[in-house]
């Protein structure tokens, strides 16, 4: 811990020559490896902690996504999160939202009435008042209508049913943990803590991802992105020295 700690403390040193995403984002990816079993899953959870939130008025989202099949055959995709987000009350709000078709930015799910609010009457994003450095669950499961998605404090207990989308298949796969940050590459560090991977069969058992693989798009995102493993999970950084390569593969904590 204390070699990950002096890592994340020393000096930053020179700005990065490239002030900003070219397309306006920087998105980085954990991808789980390892899902031992046949059994089709259809029930996920991951928990995200931030340790270190932004200071600036721009879109920040850190998602859990899952690919929904009926079969081999795709249903879509969506993905579940936390977002410092300047249009909901002091930047904070939680999303469930995802694509037919992930080919097609069009082809957005329809869902359920989310039962919690939403300033500017976003469907897929609600207000949600996160805290830093509390660990937040999120889970999609099957219900008789879609794919359901809520997020629990775990401080407290208490659970959010964000809503439930109406996406067909009967089974869930592409398990994956991401950052898409529309801020600037030299603009305040941020930290946020990914852990407890788990995906559930239909019988109840349980598999959890033995690693990850990251991927850093090359597309003119910010250079200076990270993934950290430390005690607890692992860590997703911005305006960072990069020491995770492309493709690496990193082992999930258990």
């Amino acid at each position: 811990m204390q070699g990950f700690l002096s890592r994340l403390l020393r000096p930053l040193g020179a700005p990065p020559q490239q002030v900003e995403p070219v397309h306006g984002v920087s998105s980085f990816h954990l991808w789980w490896q390892e899902l031992q079993g046949n059994e089709p899953f259809v029930e996920a959870s991951a928990t995200v902690e931030v340790l270190q939130a932004p200071s600036v008025d721009k879109l920040y989202f850190w998602a859990f996504q899952v690919s929904f099949l009926d079969g081999e055959h795709s249903t879509g995709s969506a993905h579940i999160g936390l977002q410092w987000n300047p249009n909901h009350p002091n930047n904070r709000a939680v999303n469930w939202g995802g694509y037919s078709n992930v080919a097609d930015v069009t082809s957005i799910l329809e869902g359920s009435h989310s039962p919690m609010p939403s300033r500017p009457n976003d469907v897929n994003t609600r207000d949600f008042p996160w805290k830093e450095a509390v660990p937040y669950r999120f889970r999609v499961s099957r219900a008789h209508d879609g794919w359901r998605g809520e997020v629990t404090d775990l401080h407290t207990g208490r659970v959010e049913h964000v809503r439930t989308l109406h996406a067909g298949g009967h089974r869930l796969a592409g398990f994956v943990v991401w950052a898409e940050v529309f801020a600037g590459c030299g603009d305040p560090r941020t930290m946020v803590r990914w852990s407890d991977f788990e995906a559930r069969t239909a019988t109840g058992t349980v598999r959890r991802p033995a690693t990850v693989r990251t991927s850093f798009p090359t597309g003119g995102d910010c250079p200076n992105t990270d993934v950290l493993v430390d005690g607890a999970g692992l860590v997703l950084l911005t305006n960072a020295r990069r020491t995770a390569p492309a493709g690496g593969v990193l082992p999930v904590a258990t």
